[in-house]
């Protein structure tokens, strides 16, 4: 049997066929399309100003299946730690995240993932499947009203920092960015999404042949390949080199910065030869820095840097001529923080 198509996995073109194939005039395609995207319709029946028979036929050849809010958590810091339902049973998570200048969306692009980063806890679980660009979107949509509702502002900035590797979800990660970003879906500037890769060469170039419009991170967490090696498998297919020569690719041709995330794991890369390397890696590709907390998890193996020693980097690297600022972690007291995303929630049990 063949499942229905998702109605938002069409293009406009082909809603506006699926409308002269049901007969419908063909504006009822750009009032079908805005009640998508703009208005954010969550069934056919929403969608009030079109005719009964029209929505009925819709319905008929196609389905529409909105991610669902299953579970909310609140920190001591604002944080808010969501769990969302896909319409075939699946958990992901996705947090709000507070500060006294924006309010942030980490949105997740995988259910699970498959890199096995060792400092995440994310990494510790199978990768079922790929998100659909709409499951993404959605993540957006419910997460924006819960800012709204907690700090009665909308949010300001997008971060696919959540679970999964966004650049192994590649088509569905530029078509979610474009309809957050565009004038007939959430209208927000490109300027405020950013996409966290762990790092794949190919797909970096990619996203600048693409043109892709929102900024680039990497995660990093190690200058030297044996380190990061041990760490981030991903780096043995993927390694340093290779991602410099992308990354400069990719600056040249969009003439956007990237950023590196580096969380600091004491004993481990938070050393003064680590910042020496980190600042001559970071000084080839024309980098900025984020110095992240570490946050435990359950057989992590690893411990946080302290905080005087944190600060002594950040200066190190400050006083070389690298930008960068320390992430102090936020949500840590409901497993919201960075790296800690790991379905330990009663929406898992119940699904």
């Amino acid at each position: 049997m063949v499942a229905p198509t998702d109605i938002r996995s069409l293009s406009l073109d082909e809603v506006k066929n699926l409308v002269a194939e049901i007969g419908e005039k063909p504006y009822r395609a750009k009032q079908l399309w805005e009640w998508l995207w703009k208005k954010k319709a969550r069934s056919f029946d929403d969608m009030s100003d079109l005719p009964k028979t029209f929505r009925a036929a819709l319905a008929d050849r196609t389905v529409l299946r909105p991610l669902v809010l299953v579970e909310e958590q609140l920190s001591q810091d604002g944080t808010v730690k969501c769990a969302f339902r896909t319409w075939d049973g699946h958990v992901v998570e996705g947090v709000l995240i507070p500060t006294p200048t924006r309010l942030t969306a980490c949105i997740s692009s995988q259910i699970g993932c498959s890199l096995s980063c060792s400092f995440c806890a994310t990494g510790k679980l199978k990768r079922v499947r790929n998100l659909d660009s709409q499951e993404i979107y959605d993540q957006v949509v419910l997460i924006d009203q819960l800012a709204i509702k907690y700090h009665k502002e909308g949010l300001t900035n997008i971060v696919y920092m959540g679970m999964g590797e966004p650049l192994l979800n590649y088509a569905n990660t530029l078509r979610s960015a474009e309809r957050i970003t565009a004038e007939d879906g959430l209208g927000m500037g490109a300027r405020r999404i950013t996409v966290s890769t762990a790092g794949i060469a190919k797909m970096i170039r990619k996203l600048a042949d693409d043109g892709a419009r929102f900024n680039l991170a990497l995660s990093l967490h190690a200058a030297n390949d044996a380190k990061r090696d041990r760490i981030m498998p991903i780096n043995e297919h993927n390694s340093l080199s290779e991602l410099k020569d992308a990354l400069r690719y990719y600056t040249r041709t969009t003439r956007k910065e990237v950023t590196f995330e580096y969380i600091l794991l004491r004993g481990f890369n938070d050393s003064l030869a680590d910042a020496q390397e980190l600042v001559k890696y970071a000084s080839d590709v024309h980098a900025k820095v984020n110095l992240i907390e570490y946050n435990p998890i359950d057989s992590g193996g690893f411990g946080r840097t302290d905080a005087k020693d944190a600060e002594a980097f950040q200066r190190y690297l400050d006083r070389k001529g690298i930008i960068a600022r320390i992430r102090r972690s936020r949500g840590r007291d409901i497993d919201a923080a960075c790296g800690q995303l790991a379905n330990k929630n009663k929406a898992v049990a119940k699904a």
